[in-house]
């Protein structure tokens, strides 16, 4: 079954280019004109990604994913921002809102294919690592690093590296959301295997999971 990608861009143009190129790749698209028609659509397909413009009316793209990141049937779907801005402090603001990648415009179409083919390739291996460890109840909660924290030993740092990696997060994305060079990323990263006792970042993704999934043990 085709993937379904959702388009969420008031400018009519953009809209019916972005969704050409994505159907020519053979994936299934829907569209809505602004934010808040964006949120219903949303909400009405469940689409298995969201690209979505930044400057909107009624509602704009942060408010989108607010909203929809708030609903746990949207925890972990890829979401794209689409934007004219380029600037570092806006891709910060975004991924922090809960955005996993940042397209600028005008969008190139190999940037486009390569942003939605490997959002959905990370989010089908968490939901594999989801279903792997899932039990009756199983549902993380990503709203807070604390339970990492005491479970593992972890800095308050050190945690709240560990659950952006849990949500599929690569080291450039948490350095982004967390205002870090990749390298200290990756250092945190490091130390975080050291006092789980694993050696990759699936297998602290599965403890990670786990702990987010039963806080209180």
């Amino acid at each position: 079954m085709a993937k379904k990608i959702l388009i969420i861009e008031d400018q009519a143009p953009m809209r019916r280019n972005v969704a050409l190129m994505l159907q020519m790749e053979g994936y299934a698209t829907s569209t809505a004109a602004n934010g808040r028609e964006g949120v219903e659509v949303a909400r009405k397909e469940r689409p298995d990604l969201i690209l979505c413009d930044v400057m909107m009316p009624e509602l704009d793209g942060y408010g989108v994913v607010q909203a929809l990141r708030g609903d746990a049937v949207f925890a972990t779907t890829p979401f794209i921002f689409l934007t004219a801005k380029s600037d570092r402090n806006d891709i910060r603001i975004g991924m922090n809102f809960g955005a996993d990648d940042y397209l600028t415009k005008p969008i190139v179409r190999e940037d486009l294919l390569a942003a939605v083919q490997t959002r959905l390739s990370r989010a089908d291996a968490i939901q594999e690592k989801i279903d792997a460890v899932a039990t009756p109840g199983f549902n993380p909660d990503f709203t807070t690093h604390e339970p990492l924290q005491r479970a593992f030993g972890l800095t308050s740092r050190e945690a709240e590296v560990l659950i952006w990696v849990a949500q599929g997060k690569s080291n450039a994305d948490v350095s982004a959301i967390l205002g870090m060079s990749e390298k200290t990323a990756k250092q945190h990263l490091g130390v975080c295997f050291q006092k789980m006792g694993v050696e990759s970042r699936n297998a602290a993704t599965v403890q990670a999971l786990e702990v987010l999934s039963n806080p209180q043990r």
